[in-house]
């Protein structure tokens, strides 16, 4: 893996979190936040910007290393289609904060949650297909973004 790569990888995966994270901080703070109704099973607060300073960190890493890699075999068109994958994926990473804290729109929010783990998927699916244990490494952010639809849905059931 290159350091380059790396480098624009952990930026966008930084600017992404950067980007939620403008969203959701002053969120969590307001009044409409605290009263929404949530489920047993949402995690302590303090759960969040770990396991997301994690997954963040996991996806700058695995993307570097399996961009790099086919660019190494020469499937520069493959590499290309791996980037496309994931900015969208990052958009939808960044986008979910947006419509759920700042546009307060509980329903829309689980639509662009489950979009996000459908692209999750598939990112961790393409690199499982150039290297079988960094798509193994990049599992956990599919499983977690779909434990966070699943937590979007139910404060959606709960709020409506």
């Amino acid at each position: 893996m290159r350091l380059l790569t790396l480098a624009k990888t952990a930026g966008a995966a930084f600017s992404a979190a950067a980007l939620g994270g403008l969203a959701t901080a002053p969120a969590v703070q307001t009044a409409w936040y605290r009263r929404l109704k949530k489920p047993g099973f949402q995690p302590p607060p303090q759960a969040f910007p770990i396991a997301w300073n994690v997954l963040y960190t996991d996806i700058a890493v695995v993307s570097a290393s399996t961009i790099d890699t086919l660019d190494d075999r020469g499937q520069a068109q493959q590499a290309r289609a791996y980037t496309r994958a994931l900015a969208l994926n990052l958009v939808l990473n960044a986008g979910w904060s947006w419509v759920f804290f700042n546009r307060r729109q509980l329903g829309p929010a689980v639509v662009v949650s489950a979009a996000l783990t459908v692209s999750s998927v598939d990112l961790a699916r393409r690199a499982a297909a150039v290297n079988r244990p960094a798509g193994a490494a990049l599992a956990a952010y599919p499983l977690w973004c779909t434990f966070a639809t699943a937590l979007s849905s139910r404060i959606w059931q709960l709020n409506r």
